[in-house]
Order: C-alpha cells, then sequence, then structure tokens
C-alpha cells in the first residue's frame, strides 16, 4: 500500500508498505478524508516526539471499516466511522485509573504517527476497535468528521482542564483550531467572558462565531499587561493554553486570579523547561492550578462529540478553509499547516 511518512526529521516522502495485520481485537480501515495537524509539523520538523523512521504520519480522519478481528462485536466491514486520534488500551491499569490517554505509559494512548503508522496511508489499524471506533452520523460529512478527530476533543479538553464554570472570564490563549475549539467549548460551559489570544484575520473571525468576546493581540505588547487593563487589574477566572510555547505559561500565571485553573492542551514541540513567575503564583501558595494533558479518546468520548455536530449544537465547518481532493495534494496540505498562511484553519484532504 502507499503511504506518505516521515523518513527522518526533516524530510518526508512516500513509501510503500504491507498491509497491517488485523488482530482479533482490532480494525482494518480505509481513510474516506484526512487532516493535518501542527502536531504533524512539530513531529516532522522539530523531532518533537524523537527521530522517526519511514513512520507514516497522520493522526486525523475518517474511515470505512474494511476487517474486523474476530472478537469486534459492534463494527463490520462497510461501516463508516469517526477515528479519535487518541487510541487507548481500554484493558490497561491506567484506562482503569482514569487516565487512559496514557495507557502503557506517558502519552502512550497517542499511537497514530508516534509509537505506530498513522493514518496517511491506503489502510491502517486501529486497535480495540469496539472501545475506539464511533459510527460516523449520516448527517456529518468527511470534512467535518475530520475536526472529530482532534481539534474538537481537544480543544474541549482544555475548556475540562480549566473546569470553565457558568459566568467564568476565560481566557484562550491561541485561536488556531484547537483554540477555537476551546472558545466553543467555554461558551458551551457558560463563560460570560471569553478573551481569546490571535492575530490572523480568519481565526479571529471563526472565534467571534464561536462566542468570543474580546480579542488580545501578543503583538501590541504582554498578554497579561492587557488582560489586567481589561478586567480592571483582577485578571480572569480560568485560562486555557491551546497555543504559544514554554513561555506562554508565565503570561498564563500572570493573567489568573487567586483560586483560579489553567488547562493546557498545547503541544510543547520545543523548549526544556517551564517557568512559573514566583510572585504572581503566590509565592507557592496562591492556589492557582496549572493541569496539562492529552485528550482522552475512544469511542464514547466520540459518540457524545459527534452528537454535538450532528444535533446542530456545534458547527465545525469554518475550521476547514482549504479542502483537497486527492492522495497527491497531502504534501501541499502539511506544507500548508508549516507555512500557516494568513487565510488557513485547517487543511482537509478528501480521499473518497
Amino acid at each position: 500500500m502507499k503511504c506518505f511518512a516521515m523518513l527522518k526529521i526533516g524530510e518526508v516522502g512516500w513509501i510503500e508498505k504491507e498491509v497491517p495485520a488485523c488482530g482479533p481485537m482490532d480494525a482494518i480501515c480505509k481513510p474516506l478524508a484526512i487532516a493535518i495537524c501542527t502536531s504533524d509539523v512539530h513531529t516532522v520538523w522539530e523531532g518533537a516526539v524523537g527521530d522517526r523512521h519511514n513512520m507514516v504520519l497522520g493522526h486525523e480522519g475518517c474511515a470505512e471499516v474494511v476487517q474486523v478481528g474476530s472478537m469486534v462485536k459492534d463494527f463490520k466491514p462497510g461501516d463508516k466511522v469517526l477515528v479519535p486520534a487518541i487510541t487507548p488500551d481500554w484493558n490497561s491499569l491506567e484506562a482503569q485509573a482514569g487516565y487512559s490517554m496514557h495507557s502503557g505509559g506517558m502519552l502512550a494512548g497517542w499511537k497514530f504517527s508516534n509509537f505506530k503508522d498513522g493514518v496517511f496511508s491506503e489502510f491502517f489499524h486501529v486497535n480495540d476497535a469496539d472501545g475506539n471506533l464511533a459510527l460516523l452520523p449520516p448527517n456529518i460529512n468527511y470534512v467535518d468528521a475530520c475536526m472529530l478527530s482532534d481539534m474538537v476533543p481537544t480543544g474541549f479538553h482544555g475548556v475540562e482542564l480549566a473546569d470553565v464554570q457558568f459566568g467564568d472570564t476565560v481566557l484562550v490563549i491561541g485561536i488556531g483550531p484547537v483554540g477555537l475549539m476551546s472558545v466553543a467549548g467555554a461558551n458551551l460551559r457558560g463563560a460570560s467572558r471569553i478573551i481569546a489570544v490571535g492575530t490572523r484575520p480568519v481565526c479571529v473571525a471563526a472565534a467571534k462565531k464561536y462566542g468570543a468576546t474580546d480579542f488580545i493581540s501578543y503583538k501590541q505588547g504582554k498578554i497579561e499587561d492587557q488582560v489586567m487593563a481589561m478586567t480592571n487589574g483582577k485578571g480572569v477566572d480560568k485560562v486555557v493554553i491551546a497555543g504559544g510555547t514554554v513561555a506562554t505559561f508565565e503570561s498564563a500565571v500572570k493573567s489568573l486570579k487567586p483560586g483560579g485553573n489553567i488547562g493546557s492542551v498545547n503541544y510543547l514541540g520545543s523548549g526544556d523547561y517551564i517557568n512559573i513567575p514566583r510572585v504572581e503564583w503566590g509565592v507557592g501558595m496562591g492556589h492557582k492550578t496549572i493541569n496539562g494533558g492529552l485528550m482522552p479518546g475512544g469511542r464514547l468520548r466520540m459518540e457524545k462529540l459527534g452528537s454535538l455536530v450532528s444535533s446542530g449544537r456545534l458547527d465545525v465547518s469554518p475550521l476547514s478553509t482549504h479542502v483537497f481532493e486527492g492522495w497527491e495534494h497531502i504534501p501541499e496540505a502539511l506544507q500548508l499547516m508549516k507555512d500557516k498562511p494568513a487565510d488557513l484553519i485547517k487543511p482537509v484532504v478528501k480521499l473518497a
């Protein structure tokens, strides 16, 4: 089968591989559409998860099942399915402890294009099919379905980690596709004010649609200074970090009220340490909590988020700004995500 792979750090290309084998609890799927993620950029050009050789890229897409194992009960060949970016081993001790995304070790629920081949190939393998796949609602198109793999669940998980409540003032740092879904999630959870940090006009327009009430440009001064000016020196109740660098945490802590929470779902592709400002952290006693987490995967989450889209409660169509048709456009779409032109939010490649 043909695959688009990371050949080594800084280099990608087409390769041929054997079709993966299907275990008794697993499924083999063929992609119907795939999306490019900034994580793919971090992986290839920053070597953020280490060097990988001939590893198939991609962890976002929807698919058709072509084969299932003998123990799979709820899926069959021909089913159209949502495929989460995170596919835990649900019988693991970590899953039983409530941290399925770390089943088998730190971040080990993230298998596609990390520990095993991803979805940018003619066929791909899904472990624990009954626990990880979800039927694609018939009224969700393939392009929108790709947003349910990662962008929606990751953005929403930032809101969960920050524990956004009714009436909260929330700061969302970074309004790329994940941050836009954090804005949408905070709005759905009842935030009264959502301050979004970002500058690209296409993202600002989408953030307004999803419920952002105020905007900050990091190019116009420190984020925390602008937040304090906007809130009369009080700061915000919650912060979601969906973009930025290791330095972003300093601004987040300085922008947060005592007793507030920071939920970080940003992939830190470089840097060795995070600096926490001592005084603004209450000299260690400010009850300012930082929660950083990989989003949960699995079938239940896919079904619930899918129902938000299929019911019309969440419109993900603004995220897909560049849609291509055909395998040959995958390299172009990946380069777009690397370059991030002003009119880009997310590139998607339709394959069926």
